[in-house]
């Protein structure tokens, strides 16, 4: 059996404002202790706003879940302990604060990571659900397929007229017809 079953997203509760403190001494930790067998990667998940700011549009870099860090690692009490030390890290999220590791579908959503299903196999004219985004629920057909990209290019029905969308293999799957 690999260790791969082992390797899982955990989130790390942070103080206010703490999150960016937070990664940067975890990577330190890992870089320091020779921690990279067992800590894979360390993100706070950012989306683009467009705010409005004195009459001016722009867009804005912002956290999608202020207070959160989230962390793939192979989880053990001891660099549980360590994480857990480090300041502004109040615990990791889970029962009584015991670390529970995010479900597939979970990092998924949240989009810490692309994860493709080995049976993905949409071709053009298939109809799918878009199971994450803006359009989330809608119903599309398949128009194109950017393999290299790993995108497809759906036709969405939309306030009375077919809207052509581009979304990642992630943000859709397929209906059964």
């Amino acid at each position: 059996m690999s260790n791969n079953d082992n390797i899982k997203w955990y989130v790390i509760r942070t103080y206010s404002a703490y999150e960016a403190f937070v990664q940067k001494n975890i990577e330190k930790m890992v870089e320091n202790h020779n921690l990279q067998d067992f800590i894979f990667n360390v993100s706070i998940p950012t989306e683009q706003v467009i705010v409005e700011k004195n009459g001016k549009r722009k867009v804005v870099e912002r956290k999608k879940f202020p207070g959160y860090v989230y962390i793939k690692m192979i989880y053990t009490d001891q660099l549980g302990y360590l994480i857990r030390t480090i300041r502004g890290a109040s615990g990791f999220v889970g029962p009584e604060g015991k670390p529970l590791p995010l479900t597939i579908e979970e990092v998924k959503r949240i989009g810490l990571e692309k994860i493709y299903e080995a049976d993905f196999h949409v071709e053009v004219g298939d109809n799918v659900r878009i199971v994450s985004g803006p359009l989330e629920t809608f119903l599309a057909t398949v128009e194109e397929i950017y393999p290299d990209k790993e995108k497809v290019k759906v036709v969405v029905q939309m306030f009375g007229r077919q809207t052509p969308v581009e979304l990642e293999y992630s943000q859709i799957e397929k209906i059964n017809n």
